[in-house]
């Protein structure tokens, strides 16, 4: 495990303004954008089955390059292939336990399994668009004369020149991600392989779902007894479609939507199924994770004099990354208990468990 968690934080680049193996253009950078995902296994990382099970394919139609900012394109320019800081990582976890032995079946998941789950995104490319924006969505707001109760819900009218724009913007962005996150996928596969000398074949590391926590997107809803076409926010929430949804793959489709809830570095992380409830009471959505309960200040100053990767490795779990404070920023004290808050998810029916993770090592940037 300590071999293969160096290999991993050796060959996926993390931490703050991390750069990545690949070198990219600014037409690389405008394609990567327009295909998603797609550009990544069309470049050799990654199957074609990989994009059955990323959420809209790994690619959201209307990406328009035209409205990106030279700035966002620099910075995007090299960390394509990277995990970034903070709350991102990468994780080395086993089945400890299936609530749902039917639906883990579906989803290929059995006891003791070991899975990996990353959590990254759009990372420096996709903050620029949001810190764009934001100064184009306050002039829209003394433009159009909406009142805000907070200036920090800045917005505009969809139909709107601004919000358009930002739109073809955000859907950039998240193309963008698709992409980090295939790539990410890719050199794990390769890591993996290299580190316990085996063949693709024996490996068997099929990716069970990809799916978006900071996202707006155009969708169908039931609203006051009326199909409505809305625009659905999820920041910090996971999407959470129901069995039979259109847009899932044929082979979930009769189980519902895999939701993937992480938990700190030193409890356990959830895999879940949307549910039709989530459809009637949240627009088809629930929780990303635990939420914070220290500030990263506080988090930091309650770490002091700590070895946090000891006390983790005295858990049983190794862990590398690229910084002590990160480790302290991101302590489990730091965390709700991701148990508790899944309970309470499960319990209100806006998704429902299949099975339970533990993480062995991990990759933190």
């Amino acid at each position: 495990m300590r071999d293969l968690v160096e290999v991993l934080y050796r060959e996926i680049p993390s931490g703050v303004g991390s750069k990545g193996k690949l070198r990219l253009s600014k037409e690389d950078e405008k394609r990567i954008i327009r295909k998603g995902a797609l550009w990544a296994v069309e470049n050799g990382m990654g199957e074609k089955e990989d994009l059955d099970h990323t959420e809209s394919g790994g690619v959201l139609e209307g990406a328009d390059p035209a409205v990106i900012s030279d700035k966002a394109y620099e910075r995007g320019a090299a960390q394509q292939g990277t995990l970034g800081s903070g709350n991102h990582f990468l994780e080395i976890q086993y089945v400890e336990e299936i609530y749902d032995e039917a639906a883990a079946s579906r989803l290929g998941i059995f006891p003791e399994q070991v899975t990996i789950m990353i959590h990254t995104g759009s990372r420096g490319f996709g903050h620029q668009v949001c810190t764009d924006y934001l100064e184009v969505m306050e002039r829209a707001v003394r433009k159009y004369g909406i009142k805000l109760p907070d200036r920090e819900l800045a917005c505009a009218p969809f139909n709107s020149p601004e919000a358009q724009d930002y739109m073809a913007a955000m859907k950039a962005a998240a193309n963008y991600a698709w992409a980090n996150r295939q790539c990410i996928t890719h050199w794990c596969r390769e890591a993996i392989m290299k580190t316990l000398g085996l063949s693709p074949g024996d490996l068997g590391l099929s990716l069970i779902y990809d799916v978006a926590h900071n996202i707006a997107k155009v969708e169908e809803h039931m609203v006051e007894g009326r199909i409505k076409s809305l625009v659905v926010h999820r920041k910090g929430a996971t999407r959470a479609f129901p069995p039979g949804h259109r847009e899932l793959p044929d082979d979930y489709r009769p189980v519902g939507q895999p939701v993937l809830i992480p938990g700190d570095m030193g409890r356990a992380s959830y895999l879940l199924l949307g549910t039709e409830r989530a459809m009637e009471e949240t627009f088809g959505s629930t929780c990303h994770g635990a939420g914070r309960v220290l500030s990263r200040h506080q988090a930091i100053r309650q770490a002091k004099g700590r070895a946090i990767w000891r006390e983790m490795e005295d858990a049983g779990i190794i862990v590398r990354s690229a910084g002590k404070k990160t480790l302290a920023e991101e302590m489990s004290e730091a965390y709700k208990d991701i148990s508790n808050v899944v309970e309470v998810v499960h319990n209100a029916g806006i998704s429902r468990k299949v099975a339970r993770m533990r993480p062995m090592g991990v990759v933190k940037g």
